[in-house]
């Protein structure tokens, strides 16, 4: 979490998803642009945490720890796991803040998806969702008389994002124009990271 010192002053309220691997101290650690003092920012930990070996390290110690939404492992029990755990966290500080400010959920990478199949469940209405480095969920209703349908959403790609290149963004964008979802589009100077100047253009729209 990052923000004033006092909640009663937070004039936003982010709830922000990591992405696959990451971990929520170090992913809010990187929205610190934002933290102005008019913002309360919170970064949810997936539940399920993991050894990543990537780095090929020989012993757990040394091991970098790392988390992910959900896998192919019992994958609808893990979504209502994240979507009962992202309501009770929302809940915990929307009670601190003591009043109704406005909600912008983000999500990055695999928390793209997290995030949007939060929104759509209906437990909560951002004003505004921002799936960062990656997609709505494929499976999810984008009609206007969805709750994503109804929800103010913006996507943000890096111009060198190796996971999600410029033909991918193009196919997302023809998906979504055709089930009458029109979100915003914002291109950054980047790779497969968040961006402090990006950031605070999205941020401040």
């Amino acid at each position: 979490m990052r923000g004033p010192a006092d909640p009663t002053t937070v004039q936003e309220l982010w709830v922000a998803l990591h992405g696959y691997g990451q971990l929520a101290s170090d992913f809010v650690a990187g929205m610190r642009a934002l933290d102005d003092g008019t913002r309360l920012l919170v970064a949810p930990e997936a539940l399920s945490r993991f050894y990543d070996t990537s780095s090929q390290v020989e012993k757990h110690a040394e091991a970098r720890v790392g988390a992910s939404w959900m896998t192919r492992e019992d994958r609808f029990a893990e979504i209502e796991d994240q979507l009962v755990w992202l309501s009770q966290a929302h809940a915990h500080y929307r009670a601190a803040i003591g009043r109704d400010v406005p909600l912008v959920v983000l999500g990055f990478s695999q928390g793209a998806a997290a995030a949007s199949r939060w929104v759509a469940s209906g437990a909560v209405a951002p004003a505004h969702l921002i799936c960062w480095g990656g997609s709505v969920a494929p499976e999810l209703p984008l009609g206007p008389e969805s709750a994503l349908g109804r929800t103010r959403c913006t996507m943000v790609f890096g111009t060198r994002d190796r996971f999600v290149t410029a033909d991918k963004v193009g196919a997302e964008q023809a998906r979504m124009t055709s089930a009458g979802f029109t979100p915003e589009f914002e291109r950054f100077d980047g790779g497969h990271r968040l961006d402090d100047a990006a950031l605070l253009r999205v941020a401040s729209r």
